[in-house]
């Protein structure tokens, strides 16, 4: 897929990130994919577990270097990164995909028969600014209490948006529903331009990202539901166990957890 110049090259000679214009605590660069090392490193992460206030330090030196932060669970059954069996050259580009279609045919598959698609959510108003909801976010994961992921550490990707990381990084979690995750990626675009979400954590098959805009009614949230729905049909079938419990759990909710079975 198309991607910036990655900078992650200059850490295996800087650690520091000095070059970069970075400060970086001690990490490491990740290159393992299903297929063997990959042809430059996909992230780096660092070696002590993310507190707070790590995500706010970090996120506007390192965007500035061309590296958008991203918590990763080091601590989940299946390992960390270089465990994940990312597969980079099996994704192509968010930008090639359209939302609505990606979501309109994973709903014909996934849901009731002659259910049609309701189409997509309308855009609320911003609630607040999506980078200062990411950096909340990443603290409550980080902080104690954070339950989502066993242990997070900060990372760090070369992606163009947020929204793309799953896709730079090869990240195979919903391999059972989308074997892209680029065309779920389309998907996060479009709910980072509506909803300002950003991507704010990954484990092996879970997704969390901070809503800056999350649906106001239930109304609203009806909508939302049924993207998440397509999505990520385990979020409410596994979860909630239909639409409009699922809806009622989205009034106000400035985090979004997805995981695939």
């Amino acid at each position: 897929m198309a991607t910036l110049p990655n900078p992650l090259p200059k850490l295996a000679s800087d650690p520091s990130g000095r070059s970069l214009g970075l400060r970086l605590p001690p990490g490491r660069l990740i290159d393992s994919t299903v297929e063997g090392p990959w042809h430059e490193p996909l992230l780096w992460h660092a070696q002590r577990a993310a507190a707070p206030g790590n995500w706010s330090a970090l996120g506007g030196p390192s965007a500035r270097a061309g590296l958008l932060p991203v918590l990763v669970d080091m601590g989940g059954a299946r390992g960390g990164p270089d465990d994940w069996e990312l597969a980079p050259d099996a994704m192509s580009y968010p930008g090639d995909h359209d939302a609505e279609e990606v979501l309109a045919r994973h709903w014909e598959e996934c849901a009731a028969d002659g259910e049609e698609w309701p189409g997509p959510a309308a855009a609320p108003t911003l609630a607040s600014d999506p980078g200062t909801r990411a950096a909340q976010v990443a603290d409550s994961l980080t902080g104690e209490g954070g339950s989502v992921f066993a242990a997070p550490h900060l990372a760090l990707v070369p992606a163009r948006r947020s929204a793309d990381i799953p896709a730079v990084v090869g990240w195979t979690g919903p391999v059972n529903h989308e074997g892209d995750t680029a065309r779920l990626c389309a998907v996060l675009r479009s709910w980072e331009d509506r909803f300002g979400i950003r991507v704010v954590g990954l484990g092996f098959d879970v997704l969390v990202v901070s809503v800056a805009a999350p649906p106001a009614t239930l109304t609203e949230a009806t909508a939302v539901a049924a993207e998440h729905f397509a999505f990520c049909p385990d979020n409410v079938l596994q979860g909630a166990g239909d639409l409009a419990a699922y809806a009622e759990q989205l009034v106000g909710e400035p985090v979004w957890s997805f995981w695939w079975d």
